[in-house]
Protein backbone atom coordinates (compact mmCIF):
# COMPACT_ATOMS: atom_id res chain seq x y z
CA UNK A 1 0.00 0.00 0.00
CA UNK A 2 1.32 3.44 -0.96
CA UNK A 3 0.23 4.96 2.36
CA UNK A 4 2.79 2.72 4.07
CA UNK A 5 5.65 4.45 2.25
CA UNK A 6 7.55 6.48 4.84
CA UNK A 7 9.60 9.59 4.10
CA UNK A 8 11.23 11.67 6.88
CA UNK A 9 9.16 9.81 9.43
CA UNK A 10 5.77 10.49 7.80
CA UNK A 11 3.71 8.17 5.59
CA UNK A 12 1.91 9.27 2.42
CA UNK A 13 -1.33 10.16 4.21
CA UNK A 14 0.60 12.30 6.67
CA UNK A 15 2.32 14.16 3.82
CA UNK A 16 -1.02 14.71 2.07
CA UNK A 17 -2.36 16.18 5.31
CA UNK A 18 0.69 18.41 5.77
CA UNK A 19 0.50 19.72 2.20
CA UNK A 20 -3.26 20.25 2.52
CA UNK A 21 -2.91 22.18 5.78
CA UNK A 22 -0.06 24.35 4.49
CA UNK A 23 -1.90 25.00 1.22
CA UNK A 24 -5.05 25.91 3.10
CA UNK A 25 -3.26 28.40 5.35
CA UNK A 26 -1.43 29.89 2.35
CA UNK A 27 -4.72 30.40 0.52
CA UNK A 28 -6.32 31.98 3.59
CA UNK A 29 -3.36 34.34 4.06
CA UNK A 30 -2.73 35.47 0.51
CA UNK A 31 -6.09 35.26 -1.30
CA UNK A 32 -9.59 36.60 -0.79
CA UNK A 33 -11.32 33.24 -1.12
CA UNK A 34 -14.04 32.58 1.44
CA UNK A 35 -12.74 30.69 4.47
CA UNK A 36 -15.67 28.25 4.49
CA UNK A 37 -14.97 27.22 0.89
CA UNK A 38 -11.27 26.76 1.68
CA UNK A 39 -12.06 24.47 4.63
CA UNK A 40 -14.61 22.55 2.56
CA UNK A 41 -11.99 22.03 -0.17
CA UNK A 42 -9.51 20.78 2.45
CA UNK A 43 -12.07 18.28 3.75
CA UNK A 44 -12.71 17.11 0.18
CA UNK A 45 -8.98 16.55 -0.44
CA UNK A 46 -8.57 14.54 2.77
CA UNK A 47 -11.62 12.43 1.92
CA UNK A 48 -10.87 11.80 -1.78
CA UNK A 49 -7.24 10.83 -1.07
CA UNK A 50 -8.31 8.33 1.58
CA UNK A 51 -6.74 10.11 4.54
CA UNK A 52 -10.17 10.14 6.19
CA UNK A 53 -13.14 7.86 5.60
CA UNK A 54 -16.64 9.25 5.03
CA UNK A 55 -17.59 9.18 8.71
CA UNK A 56 -14.41 10.96 9.74
CA UNK A 57 -14.52 13.52 6.92
CA UNK A 58 -17.99 14.68 7.91
CA UNK A 59 -17.65 14.20 11.66
CA UNK A 60 -17.22 17.95 12.13
CA UNK A 61 -20.83 18.57 11.13
CA UNK A 62 -22.08 16.31 13.91
CA UNK A 63 -19.53 17.46 16.49
CA UNK A 64 -21.11 18.48 19.77
CA UNK A 65 -19.09 21.69 19.94
CA UNK A 66 -20.14 22.75 16.42
CA UNK A 67 -23.82 22.04 17.18
CA UNK A 68 -23.54 24.07 20.40
CA UNK A 69 -22.13 27.03 18.47
CA UNK A 70 -25.00 26.85 15.97
CA UNK A 71 -27.65 26.74 18.70
CA UNK A 72 -25.99 29.61 20.60
CA UNK A 73 -26.51 31.85 17.56
CA UNK A 74 -30.24 31.62 18.30
CA UNK A 75 -29.72 32.45 21.98
CA UNK A 76 -27.65 35.50 21.02
CA UNK A 77 -30.41 36.56 18.60
CA UNK A 78 -32.88 36.60 21.50
CA UNK A 79 -30.56 38.81 23.54
CA UNK A 80 -29.89 41.13 20.60
CA UNK A 81 -33.48 41.69 19.49
CA UNK A 82 -34.70 42.34 23.04
CA UNK A 83 -32.12 45.09 23.58
CA UNK A 84 -30.02 43.47 26.32
CA UNK A 85 -26.75 44.68 24.85
CA UNK A 86 -28.06 48.20 24.27
CA UNK A 87 -29.34 48.43 27.85
CA UNK A 88 -25.96 47.35 29.23
CA UNK A 89 -24.11 49.87 27.06
CA UNK A 90 -26.41 52.68 28.13
CA UNK A 91 -26.05 52.06 31.86
CA UNK A 92 -22.45 50.91 32.32
CA UNK A 93 -20.10 53.29 30.50
CA UNK A 94 -20.86 56.47 32.46
CA UNK A 95 -18.67 59.59 32.48
CA UNK A 96 -15.17 58.71 33.82
CA UNK A 97 -12.81 61.63 34.50
CA UNK A 98 -9.56 60.01 33.29
CA UNK A 99 -8.28 57.72 30.54
CA UNK A 100 -7.42 54.95 33.02
CA UNK A 101 -10.95 54.92 34.41
CA UNK A 102 -12.40 55.03 30.90
CA UNK A 103 -10.39 51.91 29.91
CA UNK A 104 -11.65 50.03 32.97
CA UNK A 105 -15.27 51.16 32.44
CA UNK A 106 -15.07 50.01 28.82
CA UNK A 107 -13.13 46.76 29.04
CA UNK A 108 -14.93 45.16 32.00
CA UNK A 109 -18.49 45.17 30.56
CA UNK A 110 -17.21 44.24 27.09
CA UNK A 111 -15.29 41.29 28.55
CA UNK A 112 -18.31 40.23 30.63
CA UNK A 113 -20.60 40.27 27.59
CA UNK A 114 -18.04 38.46 25.44
CA UNK A 115 -17.86 35.66 28.00
CA UNK A 116 -21.32 34.55 26.95
CA UNK A 117 -21.98 36.17 23.57
CA UNK A 118 -20.21 36.37 20.23
CA UNK A 119 -17.36 38.85 20.64
CA UNK A 120 -18.00 40.00 17.06
CA UNK A 121 -21.58 40.90 17.99
CA UNK A 122 -20.44 42.76 21.09
CA UNK A 123 -17.76 44.77 19.28
CA UNK A 124 -20.11 45.62 16.41
CA UNK A 125 -22.53 47.10 18.93
CA UNK A 126 -19.88 48.99 20.90
CA UNK A 127 -17.94 50.56 18.00
CA UNK A 128 -20.37 53.40 17.37
CA UNK A 129 -21.02 53.85 21.08
CA UNK A 130 -17.29 54.16 21.80
CA UNK A 131 -16.83 56.69 19.01
CA UNK A 132 -19.55 58.93 20.47
CA UNK A 133 -18.39 58.29 24.04
CA UNK A 134 -14.77 59.16 23.22
CA UNK A 135 -15.92 62.47 21.77
CA UNK A 136 -17.71 63.32 25.03
CA UNK A 137 -14.60 62.39 27.03
CA UNK A 138 -12.24 64.30 24.73
CA UNK A 139 -10.28 61.14 23.92
CA UNK A 140 -9.31 60.01 20.43
CA UNK A 141 -11.37 56.91 19.44
CA UNK A 142 -8.12 55.18 18.44
CA UNK A 143 -7.12 55.19 22.11
CA UNK A 144 -10.20 53.14 23.02
CA UNK A 145 -11.08 50.96 20.03
CA UNK A 146 -8.03 48.66 20.31
CA UNK A 147 -8.75 48.13 24.05
CA UNK A 148 -12.37 47.39 23.03
CA UNK A 149 -11.24 44.63 20.65
CA UNK A 150 -8.69 43.23 23.12
CA UNK A 151 -11.32 43.11 25.90
CA UNK A 152 -13.71 41.09 23.74
CA UNK A 153 -11.00 38.51 23.04
CA UNK A 154 -9.81 38.23 26.63
CA UNK A 155 -13.38 38.08 27.94
CA UNK A 156 -14.25 35.33 25.50
CA UNK A 157 -11.80 32.87 27.08
CA UNK A 158 -13.44 33.17 30.52
CA UNK A 159 -16.11 30.59 29.65
CA UNK A 160 -16.30 27.64 27.29
CA UNK A 161 -19.07 29.31 25.28
CA UNK A 162 -17.33 32.68 25.02
CA UNK A 163 -15.12 31.82 22.07
CA UNK A 164 -15.23 28.99 19.48
CA UNK A 165 -11.73 27.54 20.22
CA UNK A 166 -12.82 26.82 23.78
CA UNK A 167 -15.78 24.80 22.55
CA UNK A 168 -13.71 23.03 19.90
CA UNK A 169 -10.88 22.10 22.31
CA UNK A 170 -13.24 21.07 25.10
CA UNK A 171 -15.24 18.96 22.63
CA UNK A 172 -12.11 17.22 21.38
CA UNK A 173 -11.02 16.66 24.99
CA UNK A 174 -14.36 14.99 25.75
CA UNK A 175 -14.06 12.81 22.64
CA UNK A 176 -10.58 11.65 23.64
CA UNK A 177 -11.07 11.16 27.38
CA UNK A 178 -14.79 10.72 27.95
CA UNK A 179 -14.70 13.58 30.48
CA UNK A 180 -16.48 16.89 29.88
CA UNK A 181 -15.15 20.27 30.96
CA UNK A 182 -17.27 22.56 33.13
CA UNK A 183 -18.56 25.64 31.32
CA UNK A 184 -16.61 27.81 33.80
CA UNK A 185 -13.36 25.81 33.61
CA UNK A 186 -11.44 28.76 32.17
CA UNK A 187 -13.06 31.40 34.42
CA UNK A 188 -10.26 32.00 36.95
CA UNK A 189 -7.34 31.86 34.45
CA UNK A 190 -9.34 34.01 32.02
CA UNK A 191 -10.22 36.63 34.62
CA UNK A 192 -6.62 36.82 35.80
CA UNK A 193 -5.38 37.35 32.24
CA UNK A 194 -8.10 39.96 31.72
CA UNK A 195 -6.99 41.82 34.87
CA UNK A 196 -3.38 41.70 33.71
CA UNK A 197 -4.46 42.80 30.23
CA UNK A 198 -6.33 45.87 31.53
CA UNK A 199 -3.34 46.92 33.66
CA UNK A 200 -1.06 46.38 30.64
CA UNK A 201 -3.22 48.57 28.40
CA UNK A 202 -3.07 51.34 30.99
CA UNK A 203 0.70 50.95 31.42
CA UNK A 204 1.32 50.79 27.66
CA UNK A 205 -1.20 53.48 26.69
CA UNK A 206 1.55 55.61 25.12
CA UNK A 207 1.93 52.85 22.51
CA UNK A 208 -1.68 53.34 21.43
CA UNK A 209 -1.83 55.71 18.44
CA UNK A 210 -3.80 58.93 18.41
CA UNK A 211 -5.46 58.87 15.02
CA UNK A 212 -8.02 61.18 13.51
CA UNK A 213 -11.42 59.50 13.35
CA UNK A 214 -12.19 58.63 9.69
CA UNK A 215 -15.73 59.97 9.85
CA UNK A 216 -14.37 63.41 10.74
CA UNK A 217 -13.57 63.63 7.05
CA UNK A 218 -17.31 63.86 6.47
CA UNK A 219 -17.84 66.68 8.96
CA UNK A 220 -15.58 69.47 7.73
CA UNK A 221 -15.81 71.38 4.45
CA UNK A 222 -13.44 70.30 1.65
CA UNK A 223 -12.73 66.92 3.27
CA UNK A 224 -14.40 64.74 0.63
CA UNK A 225 -15.67 64.69 -2.92
CA UNK A 226 -19.14 64.18 -4.40
CA UNK A 227 -19.95 63.14 -7.96
CA UNK A 228 -23.16 64.18 -9.73
CA UNK A 229 -24.42 63.63 -13.27
CA UNK A 230 -26.29 65.77 -15.83
CA UNK A 231 -29.31 63.76 -17.11
CA UNK A 232 -30.01 63.68 -20.82
CA UNK A 233 -33.23 65.71 -20.46
CA UNK A 234 -31.68 68.40 -18.25
CA UNK A 235 -32.55 72.04 -18.92
CA UNK A 236 -28.86 72.88 -18.39
CA UNK A 237 -27.65 71.18 -21.58
CA UNK A 238 -26.03 73.70 -23.91
CA UNK A 239 -25.36 76.26 -21.18
CA UNK A 240 -21.93 77.22 -19.84
CA UNK A 241 -20.83 75.84 -16.47
CA UNK A 242 -20.42 79.36 -15.04
CA UNK A 243 -23.73 80.54 -16.50
CA UNK A 244 -25.54 77.62 -14.87
CA UNK A 245 -24.02 78.45 -11.47
CA UNK A 246 -22.25 75.11 -11.10
CA UNK A 247 -18.66 76.22 -10.41
CA UNK A 248 -18.73 77.69 -6.90
CA UNK A 249 -21.81 76.32 -5.21
CA UNK A 250 -23.13 76.47 -1.68
CA UNK A 251 -21.03 74.09 0.44
CA UNK A 252 -18.21 73.45 -2.04
CA UNK A 253 -16.72 73.91 -5.49
CA UNK A 254 -16.40 72.08 -8.80
CA UNK A 255 -12.98 70.37 -9.05
CA UNK A 256 -13.45 68.13 -12.10
CA UNK A 257 -15.77 67.64 -15.06
CA UNK A 258 -15.90 64.48 -17.15
CA UNK A 259 -17.14 64.62 -20.78
CA UNK A 260 -17.51 60.87 -21.47
CA UNK A 261 -13.81 59.82 -21.23
CA UNK A 262 -12.32 63.34 -21.21
CA UNK A 263 -11.44 64.84 -17.83
CA UNK A 264 -11.44 68.63 -17.53
CA UNK A 265 -9.68 69.99 -14.42
CA UNK A 266 -9.61 72.79 -13.43
CA UNK A 267 -12.97 73.52 -15.02
CA UNK A 268 -13.27 76.86 -16.92
CA UNK A 269 -16.52 78.78 -16.51
CA UNK A 270 -17.15 78.78 -20.26
CA UNK A 271 -17.10 74.97 -20.48
CA UNK A 272 -20.35 73.80 -22.17
CA UNK A 273 -22.65 71.35 -20.39
CA UNK A 274 -23.57 68.13 -22.16
CA UNK A 275 -25.98 65.32 -21.27
CA UNK A 276 -24.15 62.61 -19.35
CA UNK A 277 -21.49 64.98 -17.96
CA UNK A 278 -20.13 63.96 -14.57
CA UNK A 279 -19.42 66.81 -12.13
CA UNK A 280 -17.03 66.16 -9.23
CA UNK A 281 -17.36 68.55 -6.27
CA UNK A 282 -15.33 68.99 -3.10
CA UNK A 283 -17.18 70.26 -0.05
CA UNK A 284 -20.06 69.63 2.33
CA UNK A 285 -21.97 66.52 1.26
CA UNK A 286 -25.50 67.51 2.30
CA UNK A 287 -25.11 71.03 0.88
CA UNK A 288 -23.77 69.87 -2.50
CA UNK A 289 -26.45 67.22 -2.89
CA UNK A 290 -29.01 70.03 -2.82
CA UNK A 291 -27.91 70.57 -6.44
CA UNK A 292 -30.06 67.57 -7.31
CA UNK A 293 -33.17 69.59 -6.54
CA UNK A 294 -32.00 73.10 -7.43
CA UNK A 295 -30.29 72.22 -10.73
CA UNK A 296 -31.86 68.88 -11.66
CA UNK A 297 -28.67 66.84 -11.22
CA UNK A 298 -28.65 63.16 -10.19
CA UNK A 299 -26.27 60.70 -8.56
CA UNK A 300 -23.56 59.49 -10.95
CA UNK A 301 -24.02 55.75 -10.40
CA UNK A 302 -25.23 55.15 -13.97
CA UNK A 303 -26.41 57.11 -17.01
CA UNK A 304 -29.82 58.57 -16.16
CA UNK A 305 -32.36 59.10 -18.94
CA UNK A 306 -35.20 60.60 -16.94
CA UNK A 307 -35.54 62.82 -13.91
CA UNK A 308 -38.12 60.34 -12.64
CA UNK A 309 -35.22 58.07 -11.62
CA UNK A 310 -34.38 60.35 -8.70
CA UNK A 311 -35.45 58.62 -5.48
CA UNK A 312 -36.87 60.46 -2.48
CA UNK A 313 -36.43 59.70 1.25
CA UNK A 314 -32.83 58.61 0.96
CA UNK A 315 -30.27 58.85 3.74
CA UNK A 316 -26.55 58.53 4.47
CA UNK A 317 -24.85 55.37 5.75
CA UNK A 318 -21.19 55.02 6.71
CA UNK A 319 -19.29 51.79 5.99
CA UNK A 320 -15.73 50.51 6.38
CA UNK A 321 -14.04 48.23 3.86
CA UNK A 322 -13.18 44.96 5.61
CA UNK A 323 -10.05 42.81 5.23
CA UNK A 324 -10.57 40.20 2.55
CA UNK A 325 -13.24 42.28 0.78
CA UNK A 326 -13.44 41.76 -2.96
CA UNK A 327 -13.57 45.53 -3.32
CA UNK A 328 -9.94 45.97 -2.23
CA UNK A 329 -7.82 47.16 -5.14
CA UNK A 330 -10.91 48.04 -7.18
CA UNK A 331 -13.02 51.13 -7.58
CA UNK A 332 -16.78 51.25 -7.04
CA UNK A 333 -17.22 52.59 -10.57
CA UNK A 334 -15.71 49.46 -12.16
CA UNK A 335 -18.59 47.15 -11.38
CA UNK A 336 -22.29 47.12 -10.56
CA UNK A 337 -21.99 47.33 -6.77
CA UNK A 338 -24.12 50.48 -6.48
CA UNK A 339 -26.83 49.20 -8.81
CA UNK A 340 -26.90 45.75 -7.18
CA UNK A 341 -27.27 47.20 -3.65
CA UNK A 342 -29.37 50.27 -4.49
CA UNK A 343 -26.90 52.74 -3.00
CA UNK A 344 -24.59 55.44 -4.32
CA UNK A 345 -21.05 56.23 -3.17
CA UNK A 346 -20.77 59.97 -2.55
CA UNK A 347 -17.55 60.25 -0.53
CA UNK A 348 -14.37 58.36 0.44
CA UNK A 349 -11.83 59.02 3.19
CA UNK A 350 -8.68 57.15 4.22
CA UNK A 351 -7.25 57.41 7.76
CA UNK A 352 -9.34 60.50 8.36
CA UNK A 353 -8.25 62.36 5.22
CA UNK A 354 -10.25 62.88 2.05
CA UNK A 355 -9.02 61.40 -1.20
CA UNK A 356 -8.95 64.27 -3.68
CA UNK A 357 -10.39 62.50 -6.69
CA UNK A 358 -13.72 61.23 -7.91
CA UNK A 359 -14.92 58.81 -5.19
CA UNK A 360 -16.13 56.23 -7.72
CA UNK A 361 -12.61 56.08 -9.22
CA UNK A 362 -10.76 55.55 -5.92
CA UNK A 363 -8.91 52.23 -5.64
CA UNK A 364 -10.16 50.99 -2.28
CA UNK A 365 -8.02 49.72 0.58
CA UNK A 366 -8.94 47.82 3.75
CA UNK A 367 -10.15 50.30 6.35
CA UNK A 368 -11.31 52.97 3.89
CA UNK A 369 -14.36 54.88 5.08
CA UNK A 370 -17.18 55.12 2.54
CA UNK A 371 -20.21 57.40 2.72
CA UNK A 372 -23.26 56.09 0.83
CA UNK A 373 -26.58 57.65 -0.02
CA UNK A 374 -29.27 54.97 0.02
CA UNK A 375 -32.98 54.38 0.75
CA UNK A 376 -34.07 54.78 4.36
CA UNK A 377 -35.42 51.23 4.50
CA UNK A 378 -32.46 49.46 2.88
CA UNK A 379 -31.24 46.22 4.48
CA UNK A 380 -27.53 46.36 5.30
CA UNK A 381 -27.35 42.84 6.74
CA UNK A 382 -27.38 40.94 3.46
CA UNK A 383 -24.61 38.40 2.82
CA UNK A 384 -23.37 40.29 -0.25
CA UNK A 385 -22.88 43.49 1.72
CA UNK A 386 -21.54 42.01 4.96
CA UNK A 387 -18.82 40.14 3.07
CA UNK A 388 -17.55 43.40 1.55
CA UNK A 389 -17.87 46.01 4.29
CA UNK A 390 -19.12 46.74 7.77
CA UNK A 391 -21.85 49.30 8.45
CA UNK A 392 -21.94 50.95 11.85
CA UNK A 393 -24.21 53.95 11.67
CA UNK A 394 -27.59 52.28 11.48
CA UNK A 395 -28.02 49.34 13.84
CA UNK A 396 -31.49 47.91 14.24
CA UNK A 397 -33.02 49.56 17.31
CA UNK A 398 -34.81 46.98 19.47
CA UNK A 399 -37.57 47.68 21.99
CA UNK A 400 -36.31 47.51 25.55
CA UNK A 401 -38.96 46.13 27.89
CA UNK A 402 -40.16 43.00 29.71
CA UNK A 403 -38.60 40.68 27.16
CA UNK A 404 -35.22 42.28 27.84
CA UNK A 405 -35.36 40.86 31.38
CA UNK A 406 -36.84 37.61 30.11
CA UNK A 407 -34.06 36.93 27.58
CA UNK A 408 -31.42 37.80 30.18
CA UNK A 409 -32.99 35.33 32.62
CA UNK A 410 -32.97 32.59 29.97
CA UNK A 411 -29.29 33.13 29.21
CA UNK A 412 -28.28 33.20 32.90
CA UNK A 413 -30.31 30.05 33.59
CA UNK A 414 -28.53 28.27 30.74
CA UNK A 415 -25.12 29.19 32.15
CA UNK A 416 -25.94 28.34 35.78
CA UNK A 417 -27.58 24.98 35.03
CA UNK A 418 -24.66 23.94 32.85
CA UNK A 419 -22.04 25.21 35.35
CA UNK A 420 -23.65 23.25 38.20
CA UNK A 421 -23.57 20.07 36.13
CA UNK A 422 -27.34 19.63 36.25
CA UNK A 423 -27.48 19.25 32.49
CA UNK A 424 -24.86 19.15 29.69
CA UNK A 425 -24.22 22.38 27.81
CA UNK A 426 -25.71 21.11 24.55
CA UNK A 427 -29.07 20.33 26.15
CA UNK A 428 -29.02 23.65 28.02
CA UNK A 429 -28.35 25.53 24.79
CA UNK A 430 -31.23 23.79 22.99
CA UNK A 431 -33.64 24.58 25.84
CA UNK A 432 -32.48 28.21 25.94
CA UNK A 433 -32.90 28.59 22.17
CA UNK A 434 -36.38 27.05 22.32
CA UNK A 435 -37.33 29.39 25.17
CA UNK A 436 -36.14 32.42 23.20
CA UNK A 437 -38.42 31.41 20.31
CA UNK A 438 -41.46 30.30 22.34
CA UNK A 439 -41.40 33.41 24.52
CA UNK A 440 -40.96 35.59 21.40
CA UNK A 441 -37.62 37.12 22.33
CA UNK A 442 -36.88 36.70 18.64
CA UNK A 443 -38.81 35.41 15.66
CA UNK A 444 -37.97 32.27 13.72
CA UNK A 445 -36.81 34.40 10.79
CA UNK A 446 -34.56 36.50 13.03
CA UNK A 447 -33.14 33.34 14.58
CA UNK A 448 -32.35 31.79 11.20
CA UNK A 449 -30.77 35.02 9.93
CA UNK A 450 -28.58 35.07 13.04
CA UNK A 451 -27.06 31.67 12.32
CA UNK A 452 -23.79 32.25 10.49
CA UNK A 453 -23.48 29.19 8.28
CA UNK A 454 -20.11 30.28 6.92
CA UNK A 455 -18.66 30.29 10.43
CA UNK A 456 -20.17 26.88 11.21
CA UNK A 457 -18.49 25.48 8.10
CA UNK A 458 -15.14 26.80 9.33
CA UNK A 459 -15.73 25.26 12.76
CA UNK A 460 -16.68 21.89 11.28
CA UNK A 461 -13.64 22.00 9.00
CA UNK A 462 -11.41 22.80 11.96
CA UNK A 463 -12.60 19.71 13.81
CA UNK A 464 -11.89 17.51 10.79
CA UNK A 465 -8.48 19.15 10.35
CA UNK A 466 -7.54 18.31 13.94
CA UNK A 467 -8.73 14.74 13.46
CA UNK A 468 -6.54 14.30 10.36
CA UNK A 469 -3.48 15.70 12.14
CA UNK A 470 -4.01 13.26 14.97
CA UNK A 471 -4.94 10.19 12.90
CA UNK A 472 -1.95 10.43 10.55
CA UNK A 473 0.55 10.63 13.44
CA UNK A 474 1.59 14.21 12.70
CA UNK A 475 0.61 15.36 16.18
CA UNK A 476 2.57 12.57 17.84
CA UNK A 477 5.68 13.29 15.75
CA UNK A 478 5.46 17.02 16.45
CA UNK A 479 4.94 16.34 20.15
CA UNK A 480 8.10 14.19 20.21
CA UNK A 481 9.94 16.90 18.27
CA UNK A 482 8.95 19.53 20.82
CA UNK A 483 10.04 17.23 23.65
CA UNK A 484 13.39 16.71 21.95
CA UNK A 485 13.92 20.47 21.78
CA UNK A 486 12.39 21.52 25.09
CA UNK A 487 13.28 18.53 27.23
CA UNK A 488 10.91 16.93 29.70
CA UNK A 489 10.03 19.97 31.81
CA UNK A 490 6.23 20.16 31.44
CA UNK A 491 6.02 23.93 32.00
CA UNK A 492 8.66 24.58 29.35
CA UNK A 493 6.79 22.33 26.90
CA UNK A 494 3.48 24.02 27.73
CA UNK A 495 5.03 27.46 27.22
CA UNK A 496 6.66 26.50 23.92
CA UNK A 497 3.44 25.15 22.38
CA UNK A 498 1.41 28.11 23.66
CA UNK A 499 3.99 30.54 22.25
CA UNK A 500 3.78 28.94 18.80
CA UNK A 501 -0.01 28.84 19.06
CA UNK A 502 -0.15 32.54 19.92
CA UNK A 503 2.04 33.36 16.91
CA UNK A 504 0.05 31.17 14.50
CA UNK A 505 -3.30 32.64 15.56
CA UNK A 506 -2.07 36.09 14.49
CA UNK A 507 -2.45 34.92 10.90
CA UNK A 508 -5.16 32.25 10.85
CA UNK A 509 -8.51 31.65 12.50
CA UNK A 510 -8.19 30.98 16.24
CA UNK A 511 -10.63 28.12 15.72
CA UNK A 512 -8.31 26.51 13.17
CA UNK A 513 -5.31 27.13 15.44
CA UNK A 514 -7.11 25.48 18.36
CA UNK A 515 -8.03 22.42 16.29
CA UNK A 516 -4.50 22.19 14.88
CA UNK A 517 -2.70 22.45 18.22
CA UNK A 518 -5.09 20.33 20.30
CA UNK A 519 -3.62 16.97 19.23
CA UNK A 520 -0.08 18.33 19.55
CA UNK A 521 -0.64 19.61 23.10
CA UNK A 522 -2.67 16.53 24.08
CA UNK A 523 0.01 14.12 22.84
CA UNK A 524 2.85 16.13 24.38
CA UNK A 525 1.14 16.06 27.80
CA UNK A 526 0.57 12.32 27.61
CA UNK A 527 4.16 11.64 26.48
CA UNK A 528 5.35 13.57 29.54
CA UNK A 529 3.02 11.47 31.71
CA UNK A 530 0.70 14.28 32.80
CA UNK A 531 -3.05 14.83 32.68
CA UNK A 532 -3.68 16.99 29.53
CA UNK A 533 -6.39 19.16 31.16
CA UNK A 534 -4.13 22.03 32.41
CA UNK A 535 -2.20 22.03 29.14
CA UNK A 536 -5.43 22.43 27.18
CA UNK A 537 -6.69 25.27 29.40
CA UNK A 538 -3.44 27.12 28.66
CA UNK A 539 -3.89 26.36 24.95
CA UNK A 540 -7.42 27.80 24.95
CA UNK A 541 -6.15 31.12 26.25
CA UNK A 542 -3.10 31.24 23.97
CA UNK A 543 -4.94 30.65 20.68
CA UNK A 544 -7.35 33.46 21.55
CA UNK A 545 -4.54 35.86 22.47
CA UNK A 546 -3.95 37.48 19.08
CA UNK A 547 -3.05 41.10 19.64
CA UNK A 548 -0.27 41.96 17.17
CA UNK A 549 -1.99 42.03 13.75
CA UNK A 550 -5.39 43.37 12.63
CA UNK A 551 -6.02 40.11 10.76
CA UNK A 552 -5.57 38.05 13.93
CA UNK A 553 -9.20 38.45 14.98
CA UNK A 554 -12.46 39.50 13.29
CA UNK A 555 -12.94 42.09 16.05
CA UNK A 556 -9.61 43.73 15.12
CA UNK A 557 -10.92 44.07 11.58
CA UNK A 558 -14.09 45.70 12.91
CA UNK A 559 -12.19 48.48 14.71
CA UNK A 560 -9.42 48.91 12.11
CA UNK A 561 -11.41 51.24 9.84
CA UNK A 562 -13.31 53.22 12.51
CA UNK A 563 -10.07 53.82 14.45
CA UNK A 564 -8.17 55.03 11.41
CA UNK A 565 -5.43 52.55 12.30
CA UNK A 566 -2.39 51.40 10.40
CA UNK A 567 -1.12 47.82 10.41
CA UNK A 568 1.90 48.86 12.49
CA UNK A 569 -0.34 50.24 15.26
CA UNK A 570 -1.35 46.72 16.26
CA UNK A 571 2.22 45.43 16.10
CA UNK A 572 3.53 48.20 18.36
CA UNK A 573 1.23 47.47 21.28
CA UNK A 574 0.26 43.90 20.36
CA UNK A 575 3.68 42.25 20.58
CA UNK A 576 4.26 43.30 24.22
CA UNK A 577 0.69 42.23 25.00
CA UNK A 578 1.29 38.79 23.47
CA UNK A 579 4.24 38.09 25.77
CA UNK A 580 2.58 39.61 28.85
CA UNK A 581 -0.59 37.54 28.47
CA UNK A 582 1.45 34.41 27.67
CA UNK A 583 3.39 34.79 30.93
CA UNK A 584 0.18 35.48 32.89
CA UNK A 585 -1.49 32.49 31.24
CA UNK A 586 1.26 29.98 32.13
CA UNK A 587 1.52 31.35 35.69
CA UNK A 588 -2.17 31.25 36.58
CA UNK A 589 -2.97 27.93 34.89
CA UNK A 590 -0.24 26.16 36.88
CA UNK A 591 -1.52 27.72 40.09
CA UNK A 592 -5.21 26.96 39.56
CA UNK A 593 -4.68 23.58 37.87
CA UNK A 594 -1.46 22.02 39.24
CA UNK A 595 0.08 19.44 36.93
CA UNK A 596 -1.13 15.95 37.79
CA UNK A 597 0.61 12.69 36.72
CA UNK A 598 -1.53 10.31 34.70
CA UNK A 599 -2.86 7.30 36.53
CA UNK A 600 -0.56 4.31 35.89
Amino acid sequence: MMENIVFLGFNLHAWITIVTVLSMFTVLLFTKLRADLVFLAAIAVLFVTGVLDAKEAFSGFSSTSVVVIGVLFVVVAGLTYTGVLQWIVKHLLGQPDSYCKAVVRLMLPVAALSSFLSNTTVVTLFVNIVKMWSRKLGISPSKLLIPLSYASGMGGVCTLIGTPPNLIISGLYADNTGHTMNIMATAIPGLFCLFVGILSIIALRRLLPERKAPENAFEATSEYTVELLVPSDSRLIGKKIGQAGLVNVRGGSLIELVHFDTVVSPVPEDEPIMGGDRLVYSGQVDEILNLKESHGLVNADHYVFSMNEIEKNRQFRTAYVTFGSNLIGKSIGEGTFEKDNNMVLVAVSRRGQRIAESPRNVRLEAGDTLLFECPANISINTASLSSQMQFFDSPEVPNIGARTILSTTIMLAMVVISALGVMPLLQCAFLAAAAMLLLRCCTADQAMRSVNWDILMVFAGSVVLGLAIQKTGIAERMAFGILDVCGTNPIVVMTAICLVGTFITEFISNTAAGAMFFPIMFNAAEKLGYEPFPFLIALMISVSSSFATPIGSPTHMLVYGPGGYRFSDFIRIGLPMNFIILAANILIVNIVYPLTPLNP
